[in-house]
């Protein structure tokens, strides 16, 4: 009897082991759904406030969010093809269009976020004073000093195009050349040189279009702007998104995630962006 008793007691233990172990793993599987791993690049203090409010709006669901940073844009992608990151934040649509082309991979766009417009600067003069403080102020024959990359000059002559300055041939996604022009009244010269060159080229242009990656550290005062890419049609491509898996929405961590989108798209989040950019990134939702 007493040995018998004795077993039972083992089995009773047992069992109850093995029924808090399985409590146990269920309550780990549930915290790990609400532990979502953010891929983005090296964090702008912008990018780091705007993130520490979507965590804060996130606190009553229980979601905490972990970031996993990068220096090189080739990783994001990669790290979340492979699961090291449930969802990624650094790029626009274009950027993961070529990614999936080049990389036969089949990552989605989530959710939208921000674009960052490209500016044409007023050229300046020998005091370091704009040349001109309003676009319709170009003379004839301006020079406009453009990036000479495909990518960045395909997007600035779409910016001349919105503004009526210049007519091209194609639209959309299609990349543009000086050679898709068909219209310029004011006949602009084109320059095209390194987009690491533009902010220097200011003192020896009409104007450039600068990215904001380089016009920042410049020190380009953003008043004189004589443009501001519009968000449109053709602008679209260049607007910033949110990726993940194709298949995100079967996996465990999908309602954390839709719950990371919400909070995003807030007015909360949308003035934090406006006042730590400097207007430099601008809502898109």
């Amino acid at each position: 009897m007493k040995l018998k008793k004795i077993l039972g007691i083992a089995s009773l233990a047992l069992v109850s082991g093995l029924v808090l172990a399985a409590c146990g793993q269920k309550s780990a599987g549930s915290d790990d759904a609400k532990t979502v791993t953010v891929g983005v690049m090296t964090k702008t203090d912008s990018d780091e406030a705007r993130w520490n409010k979507i965590q804060e709006l996130l606190k009553d669901d229980g979601i905490t969010l972990k970031y996993k940073e990068f220096t090189d844009y080739s990783q994001p992608n990669k790290a979340l093809a492979n699961g090291e990151v449930d969802i990624n934040a650094f790029q626009h649509y274009n950027f993961l269009d070529n990614w999936n082309t080049e990389n036969k991979g089949d990552l989605v766009a989530i959710a939208e976020t921000y674009i960052s417009p490209i500016h044409l600067f007023s050229g300046t003069d020998g005091s370091g004073k704009a040349k001109y403080k309003d676009v319709k102020e170009l003379p004839d024959n301006a020079t406009i000093a453009v990036p000479n990359d495909a990518t960045n000059e395909s997007r600035v002559l779409y910016v001349l195009q919105s503004a009526g300055l210049i007519k091209l041939n194609v639209s959309g996604k299609e990349f543009a050349t000086v050679a898709n022009i068909t219209d310029n009244p004011k006949n602009l010269q084109i320059k095209e040189v390194d987009a690491s060159q533009t902010a220097r080229s200011l003192t020896s242009v009409d104007a450039a279009f600068v990215n904001n990656s380089y016009a920042v550290p410049a020190g380009i005062d953003y008043s004189t702007s004589l443009l501001k890419e519009e968000v449109n049609d053709n602008s679209k491509q260049w607007i910033n998104i949110l990726a993940a898996q194709k298949d995100w929405e079967s996996s465990d961590k999908a309602d954390s995630i839709k719950k990371i989108i919400e909070a995003y798209h807030t007015d909360d989040v949308k003035k934090v962006v406006d006042e730590t950019s400097d207007g430099v990134d601008v809502p898109v939702w």
